[in-house]
């Protein structure tokens, strides 16, 4: 069997809701090269695996199972293990790559280990969702820690070997394991690269319950990175900071008069929750 030029990997938990809309979106990639997809099973009690099955006359496709471990990053490394070629993408199950998303990718990961692209949050998402966010920068990777730059684990290109070398994605981490990862791979010596014709369609959370959870998860994972990289030159936590956050939360009572101030809301509450419950995990006073 011949390798492919880049394996596709696709982690999924319960997601035939919207894995067919990734799937048809690889179906009509322009100048891919050869490429693989592997759909990356991780506990899902839904049709997902039936979804993925469906596309396979069109798409070349395996559908691995993950089942040792809840969570997206154990079914990232299983990814890694499994795929075929040394240069891997990564995608979410939720999202739409772009229709150049493939061979962009495959092409930096020609001369690059670490590679990431835009994220585009205008195609999936209602105007009340994105009046609440900010999209972001086109022409250059993340950086909200003023540490190293980041990338989103739904747009992420990778060597297999490198990433292998720094232990792929960290499984005991509540969230951000793709930030994490990111920054491991730099403190390796590898660039993180950013291919600008690399487009993934991002999904925000619609429901604000869900926004709720997902900022306090990122709370929590942001006290564990704080603790983990400030010894390398990571601006510390401060009090000042925390006390601030919970002034803005209080000073934002009012949006709770319109959906997406709700939406807000929730973020802004979701996210100090998580910084407490941070306090309490790793026993560190922050707020």
């Amino acid at each position: 069997m011949e390798v492919p030029e880049l394996s596709v990997v696709i982690p999924a938990f319960n997601a035939e809701a919207t894995l067919a809309d990734q799937l048809e979106a690889l179906t009509r990639q322009v100048d891919p090269g050869s490429f693989e997809v592997v759909v990356v099973d991780n506990r899902s009690t839904d049709r997902t695996r039936d979804v993925a099955q469906a596309f396979a006359s069109r798409l070349p496709l395996r559908i691995v199972d993950a089942f040792r471990r809840a969570g997206e990053p154990h079914a990232r490394n299983v990814g890694l293990a499994e795929a075929a070629s040394d240069k891997i993408a990564f995608c979410d199950a939720d999202d739409v790559v772009g229709r150049g998303w493939v061979g962009a990718m495959s092409r930096a990961l020609d001369t690059h280990s670490l590679v990431t692209g835009p994220l585009d949050l205008t195609e999936l998402n209602p105007p009340w969702v994105l009046a609440t966010r900010t999209n972001p920068q086109p022409d250059r990777p993340q950086n909200k820690y003023g540490f190293l730059p980041h990338a989103a684990g739904a747009n992420l290109g990778v060597n297999r070997k490198a990433a292998q070398a720094v232990g792929g994605f960290d499984e005991s981490l509540p969230s951000l394991p793709d930030t994490d990862f990111c920054w491991r791979m730099q403190l390796a010596g590898h660039e993180l690269h950013f291919a600008a014709d690399a487009v993934v369609h991002y999904r925000l959370r619609h429901d604000t319950r869900g926004v709720l959870r997902q900022a306090r998860a990122y709370a929590v994972a942001d006290v564990a990175l704080h603790l983990r990289y400030e010894p390398q030159g990571m601006p510390p936590l401060r009090l000042t900071s925390g006390l601030k956050g919970w002034a803005r939360l209080f000073a934002g009572l009012p949006l709770l008069a319109s959906r997406s101030g709700r939406f807000r809301f929730a973020w802004m509450l979701g996210f100090r929750l998580g910084r407490l419950e941070g306090a309490f995990r790793y026993r560190v006073l922050v707020l």
